[in-house]
């Protein structure tokens, strides 16, 4: 087939696709006004299913199967990161030495490394009731650890971070996002429905998957970053061309 006849092809389905986004379109509430049928709709959803946080219930409840994509393809990201920075051959791996740290630096190090950690698990462990969530709070996680790589140097976060624990934890926390959503088939009703008890409004326990799911995403996004940040890292301070002259310091 020429490339005419192609794009003639693509002609109908295109014409099909420009209608329905322009009849779509068509049917949105006008911007400003007062009228907010899908907001209205999430929320009387997510009050039903005891979840104060109506974007936790959005992501984990109402639209968990999208989330389930968006988690696996974080997941995806990581591991070809992973495999495209790996030690190949003709690369050589040295010791890094630590680099000189301001007292100042070491000191706020020390004491913002604990409330980065504890801060980010209260934003996974909160997401179904509070603002915040597993994407959130694994952010946070992986950052507030990446505090000892600035306050001290890099050995003291390769030290902190085991990743063959994370990379596993990572692969178990994807998993069970997907697993966990067998229990509504299980429960004869649908994918990722949410079968579990609802709790009281407003408690911790609350929500009946949405937490669980929250926590799985909480867990495979501090994990992936760490892992992807490890990678990064490794490349920039760890490994050199090994014909070229070796260049330490870094830290």
């Amino acid at each position: 087939m020429n490339a005419r006849r192609r794009g003639r092809l693509l002609l109908l389905p295109a014409a099909v696709l420009a209608a329905g986004l322009v009849w779509c379109g068509a049917e949105l509430p006008v911007l400003g006004t007062d009228r907010h049928p899908y907001g209205a709709r999430s929320v009387a959803a997510a009050l039903r299913q005891h979840t104060s946080n109506a974007v936790s219930s959005i992501n984990f409840d109402q639209r968990a199967l999208d989330t389930l994509g968006e988690e696996s393809i974080l997941f995806a990201a990581v591991l070809g990161a992973v495999v495209l920075l790996r030690q190949v051959r003709g690369e050589r791996r040295h010791t890094p030495r630590a680099g000189y740290v301001l007292p100042s630096t070491r000191l706020f190090g020390v004491g913002l490394l604990p409330v980065a950690l504890l801060t980010g698990v209260y934003v996974v462990a909160h997401g179904a009731v509070t603002p915040g969530g597993g994407f959130q709070g694994g952010v946070v996680l992986a950052s507030g650890l990446h505090v000892a790589y600035v306050a001290a140097d890099y050995r003291v976060l390769r030290r902190l971070r085991p990743l063959v624990v994370l990379e596993s934890a990572e692969a178990v926390a994807a998993g069970s996002f997907a697993g966990l959503g067998l229990a509504g088939l299980a429960c004869c009703a649908a994918y990722l429905k949410n079968v579990l008890p609802l709790g009281a409004f407003g408690q911790l326990a609350s929500g009946g998957l949405v937490g669980v799911l929250n926590a799985a995403v909480g867990v495979a996004v501090a994990s992936g970053v760490v892992v992807l940040l490890a990678g990064f890292l490794e490349q920039a301070v760890e490994l050199d061309d090994a014909g070229e002259e070796t260049t330490e310091g870094e830290g």
